[in-house]
């Protein structure tokens, strides 16, 4: 046994490892403070040709949590590329729910819609098998934990998803949700996620979504839009403008539990504002922010000046290798 682990340590080369931190000095709805959101450790790579590895664990959260397993650590993934067309992973994974809100890392996120405020657990235990039909396309047939089990581990999520384009200006992450909730009620999810890139300054992220229980007799409204524009104006300065609208009609059942557990049945919910973003490197190792925006429920402004970056110990090292040998 040791001899065996010892040649996979042997075999394995890390691809990035590094410690992520966002911190900020923040206005939430009138009240300032200093925020530390995220201080994370993150390792990639590979262990021979096939197998890929990752870890995430956020240093910021408690460990352990008696509904959510491996609270702290957010991936912890390996991959067997079998092909280049099929691919199995196992773990604990980010769970796919397609829109590009949803599936930006959270250091990258300075506020959030309703319903991604709503789910329960963004990261589940379970697998994923990949089908890659051509090049730029995959299909990802996922089953993990419920984002919405509360508390209950035998709930279950099973998603088809899509990420892919249709021309080079038109990508796409869209997916389908059986996702098993806290009252047993089978929710089906269809969400669209679309990234449009007009030229080579604008691009338009436009987040479509609409909820409803699988057994539900008459279905009134339930579900959320996002949009994004960004204005990268060069590698070291990018503006942006975001808003969202989430809405849930009456969405209940006989006995007066929700349909739709991310968002109060008869609420509607809209968040809009903006800000900038300034890269000092050109690159997102650094990346300083200043962004406003405000919702519905306190029409409160909230503001956050901050900065993010991420010291990546293998670019550094690689650096300093290259300048020992010239």
């Amino acid at each position: 046994m040791c001899l065996l682990m010892t040649s996979v340590l042997a075999s394995a080369q890390v691809d990035y490892a590094a410690i992520e931190a966002r911190g900020a000095f923040v206005v939430n709805q009138g009240k300032p403070g200093v925020s530390a959101d995220f201080l994370n450790v993150q390792v990639m790579g590979h262990i021979g040709p096939s197998l890929r590895f990752r870890f995430r664990h956020r240093l910021t959260k408690p460990i352990y949590d008696a509904k959510n397993p491996l609270n702290g650590t957010d991936i912890i993934s390996l991959t067997w590329d079998i092909s280049p067309k099929w691919s199995i992973s196992g773990g604990k994974l980010p769970i796919f729910i397609g829109g590009y809100e949803w599936d930006d890392a959270p250091i990258d996120v300075y506020y959030y819609s309703g319903f991604c405020n709503g789910i329960q657990q963004v990261y589940g235990l379970g697998g994923s098998v990949f089908f890659r039909p051509k090049e730029g396309q995959e299909l990802e047939l996922q089953v993990t934990h419920s984002p919405l089990h509360g508390g209950n581990l035998t709930r279950f999520n099973v998603g088809l998803c899509w990420s892919g384009s249709f021309f080079p200006w038109w990508e796409t992450k869209w997916s389908v949700n059986w996702i098993d909730d806290y009252y047993h009620h089978m929710m089906g999810y269809l969400a669209l996620g679309n990234r449009f890139q007009m030229g080579s300054v604008v691009a338009l992220e436009l987040d479509l979504m609409y909820r409803r229980c699988l057994t539900q007799k008459k279905a009134q409204f339930d579900g959320t839009v996002i949009a994004k524009m960004d204005f990268r104006i060069n590698d070291k300065w990018n503006l942006f403008i975001k808003g969202s609208y989430d809405e849930n009609d009456q969405n209940v059942d006989d006995e007066g539990n929700p349909f739709d557990m991310t968002l109060p049945p008869g609420a509607y919910y809209w968040v809009a504002g903006g800000g900038m973003e300034f890269f000092p490197l050109g690159n997102s190792d650094l990346r300083i922010h200043a962004v406003a925006w405000t919702e519905s429920a306190s029409k409160k402004v909230s503001a956050s000046v901050g900065l993010t970056y991420y010291f990546d110990f293998v670019k550094i090292i690689n650096k300093y290798h290259k300048r020992k040998a010239s």
